[in-house]
């Protein structure tokens, strides 16, 4: 059975109680975790909060020194954990096996930061003073993350506070704690002092909420549904701690009349299918200029039918494993129901597929969708799974203005030749990220968060060191 860290000491919860972890592919349960309670997470807020101050005064070099060092403990447990998210996530073994190396490459581009924080000087109007600012740690961090791709999500949230000098408090999915803890496990190994790096188990309402709430944290670092960001930004409102969100997307993907048909349905489908399309950043709506809506229909349709397909995470010719849970399966075909029964087409997929092999899983195909009206569920709603509508527009005008309609603004793309139609696309959607004839794939090097109702505060780039520390202005006059 998995344990939790806290204080450097692995543990289990003091109410003795547990979770099983089962396998969306066949029900198995493939481990177990502790189920947690408001008084461990009072002992992790604790551990995190009396080592904040040595972690804090600690020089970025060594902290740098550290991270690196974590980086080559994770490199050597990558099979392992990868192994371990399969099981319990339900994504294919070689998709696991990136995420977990994710983590690894993660820490080493922020441990490259962790010495280069610094401050600035400002002349004063006053000859006899001047000013600096300086960027100080925000204190310990509390972490949630979500089932989807947590070895990435949580190293989004991990890397940045180990740079800055922040400590930690770490809430995995209830439903994917064993990867997570068992790279926390040789992360920590590298010679963190205790409580700098610390987990805790167990549900969001319970556990998540008494996190959020707690008085002696300085941050929130959460992914998940919009819906639960907003409980986030109500409880944190009670202590006013800062909060960083990435909710939910419903990312729109242009393909103009002079696109390169065959780039564009391969990055659609990787776009919309990979994880199952059990993903915030992903293409979830895809606008067609009419003159080659007909051929990238055609040629869209065949990929989701031919390359992706679906079977038990750990078969060699798995390109897509379950839905992460009966709920939601269930979430995605009522939404494909919806446009249905409201006068959309399906090209591809829309019904549980049928074998013996596929009876014990939360399995669902590749599914394409046409004529889905404009006020349907697929079109209004996130859709966090495998489906996908498809919508002609007469122009860039019309394509911008349907991808904005949309509450959310995480993701957006465009392929095009043309450039003045990519610069329009790129300073109009309203989205956080926007990619031009490419895969929707997030970068280190770039910040990435949302506008609108997919949150706000960044992950990755620079930006992201400096939402875990806060600037201080000092005034320093003659002696």
């Amino acid at each position: 059975m998995a344990k939790m860290l806290i204080g450097g000491e692995l543990v289990d919860a003091q109410g003795g109680k547990t979770i099983e972890v089962r396998n969306p592919a066949n029900g198995e349960v493939v481990g177990q975790i502790p189920r947690g309670t408001p008084a461990d997470v009072d002992a992790a807020v604790d551990a995190a909060r009396k080592a904040f101050p040595g972690w804090a005064a600690t020089p970025g070099s060594k902290r740098a020194k550290l991270m690196h060092q974590a980086a080559m403990k994770m490199h050597e447990v990558v099979d392992e954990v990868a192994e371990l998210l399969a099981k319990e996530q339900g994504k294919p073994l070689a998709h696991a096996k990136i995420e977990a190396q994710r983590v690894a490459e993660n820490l080493e581009y922020f441990a490259g930061l962790a010495d280069k924080i610094r401050g600035d000087y400002i002349p004063l109007d006053d000859p006899s003073k001047f000013g600096i600012t300086m960027r100080r740690p925000v204190g310990v961090v509390a972490a949630i993350t979500p089932w989807n791709f947590p070895l990435t999500l949580f190293a989004n949230k991990l890397c940045p506070a180990l740079a800055t000098g922040c400590t930690i408090v770490l809430k995995p999915a209830s439903t994917t704690p064993l990867a997570t803890q068992r790279a926390i496990e040789a992360i920590n190994s590298a010679g963190f002092p205790a409580g700098v790096i610390n987990t805790v188990h167990g549900s969001g309402g319970e556990i998540g909420d008494a996190l959020v709430s707690h008085g002696r944290i300085n941050k929130i670092a959460f992914t998940g549904q919009t819906a639960t960001g907003k409980r986030i930004m109500q409880l944190a409102a009670k202590n006013v701690t800062r909060v960083t969100l990435e909710l939910g997307g419903s990312d729109a993907m242009i393909v103009a009349d002079d696109a390169d048909i065959r780039r564009a349905t391969a990055a659609a489908a990787i776009g919309r299918f990979f994880n199952a399309g059990q993903a915030c950043l992903a293409v979830k709506r895809i606008f067609l200029f009419e003159k080659i809506a007909e051929e990238f229909m055609t040629k869209f349709t065949e990929r989701a039918q031919k390359e992706w397909k679906i079977g038990e995470q750990f078969a060699a010719d798995t390109k897509m494993g379950p839905l992460h849970t009966e709920q939601q399966r269930t979430e995605v075909e009522s939404q494909v129901a919806d446009a249905v029964k409201r006068g959309a087409k399906v090209l591809a997929g829309g019904k549980r597929p049928d074998g013996p092999e596929y009876a014990k899983g939360w399995f669902y195909p590749a599914t394409v969708l046409t004529d889905v009206p404009e006020d349907s569920r697929m079109a209004t709603e996130e859709v966090f799974g495998p489906a996908v509508p498809l919508f002609i527009v007469k122009d860039l005008d019309e394509a911008i203005a349907k991808s904005n309609s949309s509450i959310y603004g995480l993701g957006s793309s465009i392929f095009t030749r043309d450039m003045a139609k990519a610069r329009k696309a790129a300073e109009q959607l309203d989205a956080g990220y926007t990619w031009v004839n490419d895969i929707q794939v997030a970068y280190d090097q770039l910040p990435f968060g949302g506008a609108k109702q997919s949150g706000f505060g960044k992950e990755h780039g620079i930006e992201a060191v400096e939402s875990y520390t806060e600037k201080k202005s000092v005034v320093l006059g003659s002696a």
